[in-house]
C-alpha cells in the first residue's frame, strides 16, 4: 500500500465570508515542495470570487487522468524499445449529471499524440495497443466512475529522427 499526502490551505483574509462572496483562492502544497495556486472554477463560481489564473479541481482531475495515461504510455513504449520524441494531449471533460442525478464530470476524453524517432517506428496498430494498455493500467482512470475515453491521434505522429 502506498500513501500520498499533501496539504490544502485557505484563509479568509478579512472577507465577510457569511455573505458567500469570499475568495475561493487557495494553495495546494505537495510533499515534494511544489505549491500550486488553486481556486474554484470560474464556470462554477464567478470571478472575482474565483481566480481564473489558478488551477481548479476539475482541471486538476482531467490533468491527473491525462498525466497518468501519458506516464504509462511512455513506460510501455520504452519497454518496447520505441523512442518517443514528444507526447502531447489535449484532453477535455464534460460536466453533467451522473446516473445518480449528481453533478459530476461524466466524460473525460484524452486525445494524445506521440512523435517517435529513431530507427524503429511503431505502426498505428502498435500505437493504439500501447494506448489501450496505458488506459487499462492508469491508476487514476481505474479509480473513478467517470467514463474515461482515449482517442489517440495516430496519423502523422511518427518521423525518423537521427
Amino acid at each position: 500500500m502506498t500513501k500520498f499526502t499533501l496539504s490544502i490551505s485557505w484563509e479568509r483574509r478579512g472577507e465577510v465570508f457569511t455573505d458567500n462572496k469570499y475568495s475561493r483562492r487557495h494553495e495546494w502544497c505537495f510533499d515534494g515542495g511544489a505549491v500550486v495556486p488553486a481556486s474554484s472554477s470560474p464556470h462554477v463560481v464567478p470571478v472575482p470570487m474565483s481566480d481564473a489564473s489558478s488551477v481548479d479541481p476539475e482541471e486538476a482531475f482531467v490533468a491527473s487522468l491525462s498525466s497518468c495515461h501519458m506516464l504509462w504510455f511512455l513506460s510501455i513504449a520504452a519497454k518496447q524499445r520505441f523512442l518517443v520524441e514528444r507526447y502531447r494531449d489535449n484532453p477535455e471533460a464534460i460536466m453533467g449529471r451522473n446516473v445518480d442525478g449528481k453533478v459530476a464530470i461524466t466524460v473525460v476524453t484524452l486525445r494524445p499524440t506521440a512523435l517517435f524517432g529513431g530507427n524503429r517506428i511503431p505502426s498505428n496498430e502498435e500505437i493504439l495497443q500501447m494506448h489501450d494498455e496505458a488506459h487499462q493500467e492508469c491508476f487514476i482512470a481505474n479509480s473513478v466512475k467517470s467514463d474515461v475515453r482515449c482517442e489517440p491521434v495516430v496519423q502523422s505522429t511518427s518521423r525518423s529522427v537521427e
